[in-house]
């Protein structure tokens, strides 16, 4: 098989991610039928299937990071699978072609997860698209912004993944799908795909390969490209396999989305992916661990969670040491002072009445990556339930007027996270009028007229994001 007809049917398979479980039949469809007279691939299946969900999925997608199974991970047993399963084995000395034992499974799964964590291969929200996506971290060092979307590039410039989004008026599917299949003097398309709802184009060029797919929907269209110097074959394809699969367009309606497969031995789907940002924001310090978020509230003055504090006894702003005015512990706030604080001071209106549960809200917090992320949440009681990843405590909460809702109380210090990425949780809230009544204590009054009702989640946030600032422990 040539180097191009292999790419090509990578394609065809990761087509296939972007269309509901049930639509698609055998998770295999596009390989060849298993034989029936076959008796080791049947044996192999009655082997397979009655393993917990869980371990089927986690099979494959350690295999997909060993570099022998280039499909979808559903989960559902194929040829493909079959294949994949023995080409492991074979590799290491297994004599017996069949469906491996325990100890066999467990070593294919440690595998996967050592080729994983080489790569710091890492799921998570971005901001700046809305998507979903699992980025190779050491391969893709570098990061920047641009229009509607993030760039991952490696070092040497041979490698590069961009996020994209387009709002509703700015393109369609259609309009894509002719732009990238034009004909060109110098790329060649090798596998093209479209549907109402999603496509997948892929090219080379004389020296590289380029693997493009995006996915529309009411809300606009999103998606990524990957592309990269044909000499570095078959690892980059395995790559462009694990970022497909970790792919969620629109992670906010994920019930009608493919669900995302965990980066860990025998990892679940799960489709509580969290709610993305909207909107882009200014990146956190990346020197040291962030351990919280902070909100300008004066000149050189931060209001914080005091439970910032249990984990670091000297925060940082914006890199520069940070003095403790004041800590509250029964309100549960901690006032900081720093050269560091250098965003603008916050002008917010106080939220003249509780929360009801239910009630729409907007959170600020960290990425887990360094950056701010946007979510939407939800009140419950003095509760939030939001998609809040580490570094959190202290996350500013606004409900949709603008007016400040209150701050996350505290966030745990060993999360629940599936790929990396922490679903949607309940974490406890400081009042927003409690807030208010212990910066009036200590000679500070940050109050504002609120936006009014009906702003877009991106819109409430951007009143104070330039206000909102990451605090790290050295």
């Amino acid at each position: 098989m040539t180097q191009r007809a292999r790419f090509a049917g990578v394609a065809a398979a990761l087509a296939l991610l972007v269309l509901p479980v049930q639509a698609q039949g055998p998770a295999q469809a596009p390989a060849r039928a298993a034989p029936a007279a076959d008796p080791a691939f049947e044996a192999a299946k009655a082997a397979f299937e009655p393993l917990p969900e869980p371990d089927r999925k986690g099979l494959q997608d350690a295999l997909v990071w060993t570099g022998d199974y280039n499909s979808v991970i559903t989960g559902t047993f194929g040829r493909r699978t079959y294949d994949a399963l023995l080409s492991y084995q074979k590799r290491a000395g297994n004599p017996a072609p069949g469906f491996p034992d325990a100890r066999m499974r467990a070593a294919i799964l440690a595998a996967g997860e050592m080729a994983r964590k080489a790569a710091r291969f890492t799921v998570k929200p971005d901001p700046a698209s809305g998507v979903m996506i699992g980025v190779p971290e050491r391969l893709l060092a570098k990061r920047s912004p641009q229009a509607g979307g993030t760039r991952w590039q490696s070092g040497d410039g041979r490698v590069t993944l961009d996020t994209k989004s387009f709002a509703p008026e700015e393109t369609s599917l259609d309009a894509l799908f002719a732009r990238i299949t034009a004909p060109g003097s110098d790329r060649k398309v090798t596998y093209k795909i479209k549907r109402p709802d999603f496509l997948v184009v892929t090219g080379e060029t004389a020296t590289g390969k380029s693997y493009i797919r995006y996915a529309a929907a009411p809300g606009g269209v999103r998606g990524f490209t990957i592309g990269y110097d044909k000499a570095l074959g078959p690892d980059l394809d395995r790559l462009v396999i694990a970022i497909a699969n970790s792919f969620v367009p629109f992670p906010e309606t994920a019930d009608a989305a493919p669900a995302q497969v965990a980066a860990k031995p025998g990892g679940t789907l799960d489709r509580s992916t969290p709610a993305p940002a909207v909107k882009a924001l200014p990146p956190l310090v990346r020197a040291a661990v962030t351990t919280g978020i902070g909100l300008v509230v004066a000149q050189g003055r931060v209001l914080t969670s005091s439970s910032v504090l249990d984990t670091c006894a000297a925060p940082r702003i914006a890199g520069a040491a940070a003095r403790i005015v004041k800590v509250d512990a029964g309100r549960g706030l901690a006032l900081l002072e720093g050269t560091g604080a250098k965003g603008r001071v916050a002008t917010l209106a106080s939220k003249g009445s509780a929360l009801t549960p239910g009630d729409a809200l907007v959170v600020l917090g960290a990425d887990g990556g360094g950056g701010i992320a946007v979510s939407s949440g939800q009140a419950g009681g003095d509760r939030l339930s939001a998609p809040l990843q580490p570094g959190s405590s202290g996350a500013i909460v606004l409900d949709r007027d603008g007016a400040l809702a209150g701050l996350v109380a505290r966030y745990p210090s060993s999360p629940r996270l599936v790929a990396g990425v922490a679903p949607p949780m309940s974490y406890p809230m400081v009042d927003g009028r409690v807030a208010f009544a212990f910066l009036a204590d200590n000679g500070i009054s940050p109050g504002a007229a609120s936006g009014g009702s009906g702003s877009t989640l991106g819109a409430v946030a951007s009143r104070v994001a330039d206000s909102v600032v990451g605090l790290t422990c050295p």
